[in-house]
């Protein structure tokens, strides 16, 4: 994400942000508050005033417009993030335009900035370009995932048997039908599974693409989804790229599970969270991203920052956001039981 910020006072400005990849959009989704004002150059139906003929012809024409946020999408299938509001710069003031965001496609946000939203444009105009892969393998079957800052995406599923919906129906051309699916992967590969069969795999894979670097290999307990949040946990994808955001929200939510089974201190629900912060007894608030539109939330996040709490954003779109949403979406690690 390439960042300029252009004036703040008193955390109220304009940020100029203009995203590289599907994991910028996806930030952006996040940065961009309902309420915003968001200018962009855009294409607006505008009437053809020099065709007498035809005064009614509309054509598209390149404008610089200021809309004031009602909706925001994101759709990583066609990596595009959707801005839907009011006009209130430009032509057509007071009629509603969408502006379709695409990577390399800059716009201009303004609004109230929280302390999280300035950390979340920090990481994001410090991450790496690089993709990292995730081969979840065990007998009979593996899954690639791709890590993006939302979580794991599935790139493809192969499974070994001879009942339906099997790809292959014997252990060499699983191999090789994983590998040939592989072929096209560049960055850092990690494989990881239960079992052997992932050093199998691995040595295939090494004689195979010499002139790639050779995967890590490692063991989890778990296959599938379920194998990629253990490598992340592990925090052996912050060895190979620097600090992640996913490991933070692993280690959070595990450091929240723990705590209440040993019945320590830790709150959740919208209700206790508060109370926690009210007492001032809150070291770190995790909050889900779904949540960030709703005004209690972010109010209660404003008043975690005037304690100095810690504020942790989980995707719900990864396995640790999933969990939370399950605890209300929203809990805290306390200093002390209140």
């Amino acid at each position: 994400m390439r960042v300029e910020v252009k004036e703040l006072q008193r955390s109220y400005g304009e940020i100029t942000l203009t995203p590289e990849s599907a994991d910028d959009l996806w930030h952006l989704e996040h940065l961009i508050a309902i309420g915003s004002l968001v200018f962009a150059t855009t294409l607006r139906s505008v009437e053809a005033t020099s065709d007498k003929i035809r005064p009614e012809k509309q054509e598209k024409r390149q404008v610089r417009l200021g809309i004031r946020v009602e909706q925001v999408t994101f759709s990583e299938y066609v990596t595009r993030l959707r801005v839907f509001g009011v006009i209130e710069s430009g032509v057509d003031i007071g009629s509603h335009h969408t502006v379709n965001v695409e990577p390399g496609y800059q716009i201009s946000v303004i609004r109230t900035w929280h302390k999280v939203d300035l950390e979340r444009i920090e990481r994001a105009s410090k991450a790496g370009r690089e993709e990292i892969s995730i081969l979840a393998i065990e007998e009979g079957e593996a899954f690639l995932f791709q890590l993006r800052s939302y979580g794991p995406k599935e790139v493809f599923s192969i499974v070994k048997g001879s009942g339906k919906g099997a790809d292959c129906d014997n252990r060499d051309d699983f191999y090789r039908i994983i590998l040939d699916n592989l072929t096209s992967i560049e960055g850092p590969l990690v494989i990881a599974g239960p079992g052997f069969i992932k050093e199998d795999l691995a040595q295939r894979y090494r004689r195979r693409f010499e002139e790639k670097k050779p995967p890590l290999v490692l063991e989890t307990r778990r296959a599938g989804a379920g194998a990629v949040q253990e490598v992340v946990g592990l925090g052996a994808i912050d060895k190979l790229i620097g600090n992640m955001q996913l490991t933070h929200e692993i280690s959070t939510i595990e450091e929240l599970l723990k705590r209440i089974a040993k019945d320590e201190p830790c709150a959740y629900g919208y209700n206790d969270v508060l109370r926690g912060i009210e007492f001032s007894a809150t070291e770190t608030v995790m909050l889900v991203d779904l949540l960030l539109r709703e005004k209690q939330y972010t109010s209660l996040l404003e008043k975690a920052e005037q304690i100095g709490a810690d504020v942790v954003i989980l995707s719900s779109r990864f396995e640790p956001g999933e969990r939370l949403m399950a605890l209300g979406g929203v809990a805290a690690l306390l200093r002390y039981a209140v």
